[in-house]
């Protein structure tokens, strides 16, 4: 049995106004057993797509590297745009050493309701990831219910966006909005493949991928 735990605290401060969510990053990031092309800080997998897709957008001229210098160029950014970010998943277990969300066992939860109440600001959560079994979306409505809160649906269109009310100091309710993005991930390109929305834009026109279409999805968002 393995322990997947994460290796990163949120990363978030009093000016932040979105929040990123996932689960857990690879297993090697908590075994400490990156590999070339890996940036030691969330969503550094050099397998992941989460930073390109910003590097495309704002033109950012990342780096790709595990140096001080590709973890300096994230967090400027991410402060520059008041963007946090808080994975869903404290810890969990595993049978197999792999970065599924579905093979997570025993999964420990960090507290994303504490977190916004501390930092007022926050009006958006920015899944990375859907409703599927042990996304993101999936756990943080897991959450939500020990609060007896849920969340209602504003949009079903991709990315489904979804609003809740958090209950505040002095009774006083916090609208917060969330929106499930098409994953990051290479695995996710099949589910991308099959969306109505793709195949529409792959028809006009040809040259149309799974990554310029997550491109166009993420830049609603992130702008």
């Amino acid at each position: 049995m393995f322990i997947h735990q994460h290796p990163y605290p949120p990363f978030i401060f009093p000016k932040a106004t979105r929040l990123i969510v996932g689960t857990l990053p690879p297993p090697r990031f908590s075994q400490g057993l990156l590999r070339p092309g890996d940036v030691d800080f969330c969503y550094g997998s050099r397998d992941g797509l989460l930073w390109p897709i910003l590097d495309r957008i704002f033109g950012l001229g990342l780096v790709y590297e595990t140096t001080q210098e590709a973890i300096a160029q994230r967090r400027q950014f991410l402060r520059e745009q008041k963007i946090g970010i808080c994975d869903v998943v404290e810890r969990a277990t595993r049978q197999r050493v792999d970065a599924s969300d579905l093979g997570m066992q025993q999964i420990e939860l960090r507290d994303l309701p504490g977190l916004l109440r501390k930092y007022p600001r926050v009006e958006t959560l920015l899944f990375t990831g859907g409703n599927s079994k042990n996304g993101p979306e999936y756990l943080f409505r897991r959450l939500l219910r020990t609060e007896g809160l849920k969340l209602e649906p504003v949009s079903h269109e991709v990315p489904r966006i979804h609003r809740f009310y958090l209950p505040c100091e002095r009774g006083t309710l916090r609208e917060i909005t969330t929106v499930s993005l098409t994953a990051p991930s290479g695995s996710a390109n099949r589910a991308v493949g099959s969306l109505p929305e793709y195949k529409a834009r792959k028809e006009k026109d040809p040259g149309h991928t799974v990554m310029d279409f997550r491109v166009e999805q993420y830049r609603q968002f992130f702008r």
